[in-house]
């Protein structure tokens, strides 16, 4: 606690931070029980003998701003204190608990970044990533110092990790309801250059760390004794243990060019679903350099919210909504409705992950999800108290990261939600950590270019939102619009209009919008014509007041001005001052 307060990264109030002190102290003094709210009104808030807590909130107010502040601080300056102080919601009395998930338990199979540790060390995915992630550039590094050497630095460090054995038989994509399975095999050296063994022996490894960013993929290696011999099946070798995906891969060299190959393979199926190919001259000045690139290319591809593999089970989904619905399937779902933002696909999306957090209720990213749902439902007007739904999309994506301080997805969602309540200092700070945590999620960049560019800052956000497109198969449409924004405002009307096209969707008023701009620049007023009526028919709230509806994402009034006018334009007659 008293960690706690002393940090400049925990912005409580003084009062908060009295309230904090209060509930730490009587807990530990064995009067838990005694927390209630006319207590805490009364010696901390100085509230008189008369108070009462069901007719004055301030209790219940200061309670849930705590909780956020607590979030907050294990997101920065606390993300690596052992304990983690917190209060549940609907109570006062905190608990005490430590950051890393249980050991794990006898008789299951080990993933990768949950191998057993040395007696006294406790087991922690994420740290244990990152620790493989500064080992192997530690083995590159001298590897890149001392010449062929440092290749069996590199064969150790993944022979390590892979004698972690795969997944017991009867785990399947949805079965534990958090995420596909994925078993990462050693890449083949085609080649009999040390340069091709020692690049093919890194990328595993790296793969496997870049792999590890996005929270909710399980990553196996396979079981010792196998995997390396390049006769062997990777699909036999994986079936059995129940392992969904399977990538493999190839290093060869001929002198002038270096050629990786990487492959996904879907288990049940046997169907490769995705091949890249990597063609790099062999005179890269750096194989690190090249090790990184190519793992990081391979790990957004596959990683990502709206990459090969989600999108690959997505497809698979049944059309329908049920009680049951594992909560994995809840998850991919909401990323499905966050392309378009169908009003009607809200309310089974957000129930869903209503029942999924209380089925699972350590399930971060349904958490997480459930905070953009809250959000959509303020900003959208599918509620009445738009004030109330971001408070519960804090309380939510704040209690995803009480279970995990280093989940991205909602350090994005606390992001996006601070946004719309005009903090565009805390919602550009949580954006950059979830990026320093993930750089290739290619949504997190998304992200931050978008409320850049929100805010004025082109410059900054617009490079942020190409890498994500460029980095993404088929990018969401509001990736795209900021960039169509960004062409009007330059008047490169040809650009915007391509822009526009390529994002707009069928729901989304702000895509017509674009497209009635852009073709009133360029002067075909019967195109300008048919979208706007298109955003009318799509979005009737966007066409009869626009510059409100870019106002509530956050856009500063001189873009807002410079979008109204040109709808007027293209023949929009809304009020004047709109």
């Amino acid at each position: 606690m008293q960690r706690i307060l002393a940090s400049s990264e925990f912005r409580a109030s003084t009062r908060r931070r009295e309230m904090l002190q209060y509930l730490v102290e009587e807990t530990l003094s064995g009067r838990a029980h005694a927390l209630k709210g006319y207590a805490i009104g009364v010696s901390v808030f100085r509230r008189g003998e008369d108070f009462d807590a069901q007719s004055d909130p301030v209790v219940r107010l200061e309670a849930r701003r705590l909780r956020r502040d607590l979030a907050s601080y294990y997101v920065l300056e606390g993300r690596d204190n052992p304990l983690r102080i917190s209060i549940p919601k609907g109570h006062y009395a905190p608990e005490f608990q430590r950051a890393t998930p249980p050991a794990h338990q006898p008789g299951q199979a080990a993933p990768v970044g949950e191998a057993s540790e040395p007696s006294g060390h406790e087991s922690n995915p994420v740290a244990l990533s990152a620790a493989r992630q500064r080992s192997a550039s530690v083995g590159r590094n001298v590897w890149l110092a001392a010449g062929a050497a440092a290749v069996v630095l590199l064969a150790l460090l993944v022979g390590w990790i892979a004698v972690q054995p795969g997944p017991v038989a009867d785990e399947r994509v949805l079965a534990d309801a958090r995420g596909p399975s994925v078993m990462v095999f050693p890449l083949v050296a085609a080649g009999e250059t040390e340069k091709d063994a020692a690049l093919a022996e890194g990328l595993a490894s790296q793969i496997v760390t870049e792999l590890s960013r996005f929270s909710d993929f399980r990553l196996y290696l396979p079981p010792a004794g196998h995997g390396r011999d390049p006769e062997e099946d990777p699909l036999a070798i994986a079936k059995p243990l129940g392992v969904s995906f399977v990538l493999t891969g190839r290093v060869e060299s001929d002198g002038a060019t270096i050629k990786i190959t990487s492959r996904l393979s879907d288990v049940a199926t046997g169907r490769v679903i995705w091949v890249q190919d990597f063609d790099r001259a062999a005179a890269v000045e750096s194989l690190l350099m090249l090790q990184n690139e190519v793992a990081g290319a391979i790990s957004s591809a596959l990683g990502q919210p709206y990459g090969i593999i989600k999108t690959q089970i997505t497809n698979g989904l049944p059309d329908d909504f049920r009680p049951s619905m594992p909560s994995y399937e809840c998850v991919l779902r909401a990323f499905s409705y966050r392309r378009s933002f169908s009003a009607k696909s809200h309310g089974p999306v957000f129930a869903c992950l209503k029942a999924a957090v209380e089925r699972d209720p350590q399930y971060a990213d349904a958490w997480a999800m459930l905070g953009w749902l809250y959000l959509d439902a303020g900003r959208f007007n599918l509620t009445a108290d738009a004030a109330r739904a971001y408070d519960q999309g804090l309380d939510a994506a704040s209690h995803a990261i009480l279970l995990d301080g280093r989940n991205v997805l909602a350090l994005t969602v606390l992001a996006s939600i601070h946004h719309y309540m005009g903090n565009y200092a805390e919602s550009e700070q949580f954006q950059r950590k979830a990026l320093e945590l993930n750089p290739n999620d290619p949504d997190v960049l998304a992200q931050l270019g978008w409320r850049l560019a929100a805010r004025g800052r082109f410059d900054e956000g617009i490079p942020y939102l190409k890498q994500a497109i460029e980095r993404t198969v088929n990018p969401p449409a509001w990736y795209y619009h900021f960039v169509a924004i960004d062409h009007y405002l330059h008047g490169r009307y040809v650009e915007m209009l391509d822009a526009a096209k390529t994002g707009a969707i069928g729901e989304s008023g702000a895509s017509w919008s674009f497209i009635a701009i852009a073709y009133g620049a360029l002067g075909d007023k019967r195109a300008a014509k048919a979208a706007l009526e298109r955003m009318a028919e799509v979005a009737p709230r966007t066409a009869r007041d626009p510059a409100a509806f870019y106002r509530l994402h956050g856009t500063i009034e001189s873009t807002v001005q410079a979008l109204v006018e040109g709808l007027r334009k293209a023949g929009w007659t809304g009020p004047e001052g709109s």
